[in-house]
């Protein structure tokens, strides 16, 4: 599906249809990071920035990058410890789901963040909403259960899904933490992923990617 592909350690570059998407694994907890770029404007978004936020910075300065947007997919603190740091360095806006609000002042995160103040968003994420960077439209796609304000991003045009927590390579998201929900979880699944074109590309918090497709036939 996608045209090339360079690797890096721990990091993966893709160019497809003028746009550019790039993996990067963070922390302890081997986060992916992913940037999502318009190769015409060289503007982007980040999802779920999690840690090693100098290194993201450092990645999308190499890459002539502009960051406009950072996104969660729901509010742990191994996806939001460097919000505060892209924050503070690009300007660029914030957004989460309401649910997950309020992890966001949490102990953890401002230790990962190496901020002390609050962080809050600057704006929140809702079930149809169509994030535009650039030339990409991030259409959100609202997945409760892993946490309450659990979502998930689509780009449509790239045929490229970013799932957080919620669905993995051959296994889905815990539901036994607070806010958890496991038949919230399967139904958002089944009803709102499941859906999606079957070549569509899967790009989890953690781990390797896959396809709609193949979780389909394969995820248990």
């Amino acid at each position: 599906m996608f045209g090339v592909v360079w690797w890096y350690s721990n990091s993966q570059v893709v160019l497809e249809m003028n746009m550019i998407l790039k993996t990067i694994v963070v922390g302890q907890l081997m986060e992916n990071t992913y940037i999502i770029a318009s190769e015409d404007t060289k503007e982007c978004v980040i999802i779920d920035p999690g840690d090693e936020g100098h290194r993201i910075l450092h990645e999308v300065n190499g890459l002539g990058l502009t960051v406009k947007l950072i996104i969660n997919t729901h509010g742990h603190s191994d996806h939001t410890g460097a919000v505060e740091l892209i924050r503070d360095a690009t300007g660029a806006t914030y957004g989460i789901h309401q649910g997950d609000v309020h992890m966001l002042r949490s102990s953890v995160l401002k230790f990962h963040s190496g901020s002390d103040s609050v962080l809050g968003p600057d704006r929140l994420v809702e079930d149809g909403d169509i994030l535009d960077v650039g030339s990409i439209e991030v259409n959100v796609i609202t997945t409760p259960g892993h946490t309450q304000g659990s979502v998930c991003y689509y780009i449509k045009t790239m045929g490229v899904l970013f799932t957080g927590d919620t669905l993995f390579n051959g296994s889905i998201g815990r539901s036994d933490m607070p806010g958890g929900n496991g038949r919230q979880l399967m139904h958002g699944i089944m009803n709102r992923l499941m859906s999606l074109p079957v070549d569509t590309k899967v790009y989890p918090g953690h781990g390797p990617d896959s396809t709609i497709g193949h979780e389909k036939l394969t995820n248990p």
